[in-house]
């Protein structure tokens, strides 16, 4: 049975509990509060310094509450105890900008599981598919400095019949004081390579598999553009459309503890196969 206490006067969580529990250590009550085993008139708080005030009913248990979370709205791909992934929607932030008040991926995603988490890599706004998250920072850090050798294989919808069918696309990438991306020699480009291969031709489009070598911004955008053939629906660097045609299609990596390989993969969504036809 949870412990049944009341706050004596307005006070933040955690100092209220070392008041009322002058027997347990600092430690271990924040600990309890950070997991999910307080109660404050109900629901669940996880922040110590909460407010809480005379007339309130604070409950302690051994193991965390149970929590309704609220339902992810994209497919989650994978989740272990290091990593999950989940297929991203077009048009759906990664993370939060700085100005914060916008619905992202990440903020949706710890809603849903309950805990905290920190983004591996990031995909645009306009760019679905396959997107990486770790439970801890131990985590993320072991993930991203073996980011090089992890493969990402997207699904991209072209203008055109790019020419050869198959090829690699190495060209130098820098950005310019609008945040513009150039492909091309420059003081500032920093090398950037792009694998590619047709899938399928339509009637005045082209769906390819492209393999990142480098990960420079905008790249695959950029460099499919400097070919003539610029993405779908990229407003950009090429024309608009009902969406980008772009997708992060496969991503395959060393998992951070067991070094094993893990593969992921998004199938693309009826909206992205549909800008072929």
């Amino acid at each position: 049975m949870p412990l049944s206490l009341s706050p004596a006067a307005p006070a933040r969580l955690l100092e209220c509990l070392r008041a009322l529990l002058p027997a347990w250590k600092r430690k271990t009550l924040e600990q309890r509060v950070r997991s999910g085993c307080v109660r404050v008139n109900g629901t669940v708080v996880l922040r110590p310094e909460a407010p809480v005030a005379p007339g309130d009913a604070i409950e302690l248990a051994d193991a965390p509450f149970e929590v309704e979370r609220p339902r992810a709205p994209f497919p989650i791909l994978h989740d272990d105890a290091e990593l999950v992934a989940i297929d991203k929607p077009a048009e759906l932030l990664a993370v939060g900008t700085d100005e914060g008040g916008e619905r992202n991926t990440l903020a949706l995603l710890r809603a849903h599981l309950g805990a905290p988490l920190w983004p591996v890599h990031r995909l645009d706004r306009e760019t679905s598919g396959v997107l990486l998250f770790a439970k801890s920072r131990a985590a993320q850090q072991a993930v991203q400095a073996d980011w090089e050798h992890a493969r990402k294989f997207y699904l991209a919808i072209v203008e055109g019949r790019i020419e050869p069918v198959n090829g690699t696309i190495d060209a130098p990438l820098w950005e310019d004081a609008r945040l513009f991306v150039h492909a091309g020699a420059h003081p500032d480009a920093k090398p950037a390579r792009t694998r590619y291969r047709t899938l399928e031709r339509g009637r005045t489009r082209t769906l390819l598999e492209v393999e990142l070598d480098t990960g420079r911004k905008h790249q695959i955008r950029v460099h499919l553009a400097s070919r003539g053939c610029p993405v779908v629906g990229d407003e950009r660097y090429g024309t608009p459309a009902e969406r980008l045609g772009l997708h992060a299609w496969k991503l395959a990596l060393r998992r951070p503890s067991e070094r094993s390989e893990l593969v992921l993969e998004a199938p693309p969504p009826r909206a992205f196969s549909a800008l072929l036809r």
